[in-house]
């Protein structure tokens, strides 16, 4: 290998060719396009992402409420009552209860449904999600259905 054979990796950008600060002839020359005097004239002279020249950033300005978890787990709720509209002896998942248009999955994903114990069930199903309350439990097996935690 020697100089002649080197050239920048497959993919890569090769940087801009265009050369600042060789005269006035080359249409970028004396102060290389960076104007006159001030901050961003000077070498090394860049200010932060966010700054305003002193002024209070909006960043700063605005105000600072609460606490996000970033552990949080995306739980959606369905009540006893919305399984009614199964057939007996239906096994419902996840995937029948958004073709039934009972549970619509939001776009940030979803990480689990839970059954919750609200409402009337007449039927007798077999549900699977990935949680279920106590009473909720109770009213699907008192219809004659089983409840399993996928």
């Amino acid at each position: 290998m020697n100089l002649s054979n080197l050239h920048p990796a497959a993919g890569s950008r090769a940087g801009d060719s265009f050369r600042r600060g060789r005269g006035h002839g080359s249409g970028n020359g004396k102060t290389a396009g960076k104007g006159h005097k001030g901050q961003k004239a000077r070498s090394g002279g860049s200010v932060r992402p966010g700054f305003e020249g002193g002024q209070m950033p909006l960043y700063r300005r605005l105000p600072k409420r609460g606490f996000t978890n970033r552990n949080a787990k995306n739980i959606i709720a369905i009540n006893v009552s919305a399984l009614d509209r199964f057939e007996d002896d239906t096994v419902v998942t996840i995937e029948a209860l958004c073709e039934s248009g009972a549970l619509t999955l939001p776009k940030n994903g979803v990480d689990g449904v839970k059954i919750l114990g609200n409402g009337e069930l007449t039927k007798k199903l077999t549900v699977q999600v990935n949680a279920f309350s106590k009473s909720a439990v109770e009213k699907i097996e008192a219809a004659g259905g089983k409840a399993e935690v996928i």
